[in-house]
């Protein structure tokens, strides 16, 4: 792999809780490369949102080293842009004004902040709803608001959080092809947080595979499928079920090297 364009090195988070340090992450050793698609799956408290927290600068105390470029990370930047699973839009604000959020930073003139927002709008296939209101949008549509304001400044590295968790399957399907169609025009390294094998298996490049808290890396998975990938195929179920194992086997934990999740023996487990 090239120089990575973020490097996670050592990085381990406690909270203070009563009292007492409650370990979230330990360890936590990872290098991505520039236009690279990385999953990470983990159960609940493993630390998955805290790590894209700390990457995006909302949380700057933290053990060990990030760096973006190699050039740590103390804050928030603009190469970096995020997406939470609540569109978080104003609703008292339209399309338009709510992706222009993104831009309030940026030393941009009023010209060029519309067209950039036009641009934008139109990446995700909402030119008809410009001057369109929140409740006025379906939960996809609003998601996909939230992506725009998360790109309009035009950031190197997008964080997702959880983005499709409150749709239904249908739109969450939906949503899915629409962000590998975004990233595909725009050329973007790409962080998705998620519980969904699944979405994981469907979206990524790599997928990275959590530990319970202290939530620490178990193994870093290869996904060679070629896109368009088939949810139906016999390689992506085999793939499916060989990441369920590793989610809910209770073997220590061992560090490893990535590996070609094909390699395995098939294990069907119970679902």
């Amino acid at each position: 792999m090239n120089a990575p364009i973020v490097s996670f090195n050592h990085v381990g988070k406690s909270f203070a809780v009563n009292g007492f340090d409650l370990e979230a992450i330990r360890e936590f050793n990872l290098d991505i490369a520039e236009g690279e698609f990385v999953a990470i799956v983990g159960s609940s408290g493993c630390g998955k949102s805290t790590l894209l927290r700390l990457l995006v600068g909302l949380d700057t105390e933290f053990r060990g080293h990030i760096s973006v470029d190699g050039k740590a990370v103390s804050g928030i930047g603009g190469e970096r842009g995020i997406v939470f699973q609540e569109h978080r839009l104003f609703p008292w604000l339209t399309v338009a004004d709510n992706i222009g959020l993104g831009l309030v930073n940026e030393p941009l003139s009023g010209a060029q902040k519309q067209q950039r927002i036009k641009d934008f709008i139109e990446l995700v296939g909402l030119s008809d709803f410009t001057e369109a209101y929140p409740h006025q949008l379906s939960g996809g549509m609003a998601q996909r608001v939230a992506i725009a304001r998360g790109l309009v400044a035009s950031p190197r590295i997008l964080l997702l959080d959880e983005p499709f968790g409150a749709l239904d399957a249908l739109t969450r399907q939906q949503m899915q092809d629409e962000l590998l169609a975004i990233r595909e025009r725009a050329q973007i390294t790409t962080i998705l947080v998620t519980h969904d094998v699944e979405e994981a298996i469907f979206l990524a490049d790599r997928v990275v595979v959590m530990e319970p808290r202290p939530g620490r890396i178990k193994q870093v998975v290869d996904i060679a499928l070629p896109h368009p990938r088939q949810r139906s195929s016999y390689d992506f179920h085999q793939l499916r079920e060989e990441l369920l194992h590793e989610l809910t086997s209770d073997d220590h934990y061992q560090p490893s090297a990535p590996v070609q999740i094909r390699d395995l023996p098939l294990t069907f487990i119970a679902c």
